[in-house]
Formats: C-alpha cells, structure tokens, sequence
C-alpha cells in the first residue's frame, strides 16, 4: 500500500512533478541542458531574492552541508546546535578535519541572536553553521535577527541551513546577508530527495580561494567556473531539474504570498487542532516552524499504536525523532500540501484515537 505521507520529508509529489521528471532525457553538455540549467537558475534567484551566485548539486542537503564546510571554513567554525540534525552539522565539521565548536541549545529552544553575538565576539571564528528550522524539533530560530548580528562580524562566513524553510516563507536572502544559504527539494519544495542549491557570496568565494582540501565534487569554484557556461562540474540529474523547472513555475502561478499564507493557514490548523485534543508543544509559538509541528505527548498516546493505524489506513505519521521519539510527535504541513489534504489526515487521527 502506498501511504499518503504526512511526515517532515520526503513529502507528497504532485503528479504534474512525476510527469515532468519523465520527460526525454538530454545530454547534460548540450545547449538544450545550458537553456534548461539557465532558466532554473534565474527562477531560482527570483524565489530566494538575490542576484548572487545559486547552484545546483546533485546530492541531499547534507552533501553541501559537508562541502560548504569544506570550502569556507579557514580557521574555526562555530556550529549552532539545537537539535538533531545541527548536532550531526558539528559532527560533520569535525569530520572534515575542521577546528570547530558546539554551541548547544536545549532541544525546543532557538539559537538566538544573544548567542550568536557573545560567539563571534570573541574573534576566534571565520564562519558558522547554522539550521534555520531544526526539524527534529520544529524550532524556527530568529533568522532576521540573527542576520542583523552577523552584518557586525563581516570576516565571518555565514553557512545557513533552511531545507525545511525555504519556499514556504519569505527568505531574502541578499537582503539577510546570507552568505552560503542551502537547502535540499524533498521537504517544502516538494519535490523527490536527490537534488540540493546552495548560493555563494562574493565573500564566500573568495573565501573558498584561501582554502586548500576542497575536494572535488563539491568545490565552490568548480561550480561557479561551470555555471557561467549554464553548466555543472559534473553530471547533473536532469530528471531533477526538468521536475525543478516546473515546480518554480507552479510557485510562481500560485503567487509566493498565497504560498507562504498557505503555509501559515496549515500551521494555525495544526496547533488549533493539537490544543483542542490536550496534547502540547514542543518550543514556544514565536519558534514554531511553519512546515511542520512538534507536538509533545502529553496525554500519553500510544503513538507507535497510532503510527501502526495510520498506516494501515494508508497514511504515514511520525512518532518523534532521536532522543525525543515517543515523548513527542510531528505533523508536516509543507509543500503541495492544501488545508484539504492536513483535515482528512487530522479527521482519520480523530477516528482512531478513541480506540487507543
């Protein structure tokens, strides 16, 4: 059976995505691939309100998490950590044989602006890595306000995680000052895991010129020597890209603030809901994701009983990740998903949960 998913990624693919990913396939050094890679580039720019350098790697997200970490970080990295995925992001610098530090915040709490400023006083780092939504937790940290302290560290390279974030709200980021900002397809944008875009800086690439050990496949350089010939380093998945292609338009169709209203409209959907059965959150309502919620168990639900259900019903439900499965529960609402879709899955929930 396959299970309609209401879980934080991979999310639902609209059947228009599937059909564009079956179109014919091209040679990647062909001119037919360059005017496709241009028109998604230039899309693409329009979406995240910059006129900067966007990329396109074939990789999850984690592959340029890796690889910005390669490329930018010099002296010493600052990695933000409030959940699971930000701690792998520090585990990962170290990996690459990075100097780096953990700054750790309570799982449900937001990196804050305070934070960010008291660690790059100190003048001992030249970048940071930082998740926008940690979506282990459904914690949104202040990106705005954090953006306003890095503009006082401009020897400070920002590499900003918002995989589960962009497209579902306004993220400028020439505005923010964003220097690397990243993000994989298979979370608000819809699309099927495989593909990643990162942006560089000005700053960052010349960033990148002082760093030796980039490697290859994820070397900001050869990325930017092969975009401005409407190219990649190397092979790019073009199904990916047609189904990208496509999916920008239907952003732009449905109109950017419709979208992002959406996304909030769901949001507010959910956490009526959840109040109303008694269950409770997992961070405060100024920090709570507009793609999905964590919601704590509060009236103790057998929730590996109502996964079990759910999916013998056909829907696919999370019961919580890492060290806080169990104890909470998270509901996306992201991506193609309409209100329409969020209430039948809301109303089967209300059809078991009697039973348990």
């Amino acid at each position: 059976m396959n299970k309609k998913l209401f879980i934080p990624g991979p999310v639902e693919v609209h059947p228009e995505i599937l059909r564009a990913m079956s179109t014919p396939m091209i040679g990647h050094r062909m001119k037919e691939y360059a005017l496709l890679h241009k028109g998604v580039r230039e899309k693409l720019q329009k979406l995240l309100f910059t006129e900067g350098k966007v990329f396109l790697a074939t990789s999850s997200a984690f592959g340029v998490m890796e690889g910005a970490v390669r490329n930018l970080v010099g002296k010493r990295c600052a990695n933000f950590c409030n959940g699971a995925f930000s701690n792998k992001w520090h585990d990962v610098t170290k990996r690459c044989g990075k100097e780096a530090d953990a700054f750790k915040v309570e799982w449900g709490k937001p990196v804050t602006p305070e934070l960010v400023d008291e660690v790059l006083a100190t003048g001992r780092y030249d970048s940071l890595t930082l998740i926008h939504n940690e979506t282990s937790t459904g914690v949104m940290s202040p990106l705005p306000e954090i953006a306003e302290v890095m503009k006082k560290y401009p020897d400070v390279v920002s590499i900003v995680d918002t995989v589960s974030s962009m497209s579902a709200m306004k993220i400028p980021v020439d505005e923010l000052g964003i220097d690397c900002c990243l993000f994989g397809v298979q979370k608000a944008f819809a699309l099927p895991p495989g593909l990643a875009i990162f942006t560089a800086s000005a700053k960052a690439l010349e960033r990148c010129r002082t760093i030796e050990g980039r490697g290859y496949y994820f070397d900001f350089l050869e990325f930017d020597a092969s975009d401005q010939k409407d190219n990649t380093p190397s092979t790019p998945c073009i199904s990916h890209i047609y189904a990208m292609d496509r999916q920008l338009d239907r952003f732009f169709t449905e109109g950017l603030e419709q979208r992002w209203a959406r996304h909030r409209e769901m949001a507010s959907m959910v956490s009526s809901w959840l109040t109303g059965h008694g269950y409770g959150f997992f961070t405060d309502p100024d920090y709570r994701a507009v793609t999905l919620t964590c919601a704590t168990n509060t009236i103790n639900t057998d929730l590996a009983m109502l996964k079990r259900l759910l999916g013998e019903r056909g829907y696919a439900f999370d019961d919580g990740y890492g060290k806080i499965k169990g104890q909470t529960f998270r509901i996306a609402h992201m991506g193609d998903m309409q209100p329409d879709d969020l209430k039948e899955f809301l109303g089967v929930i209300d059809e078991i949960l009697p039973a348990l």
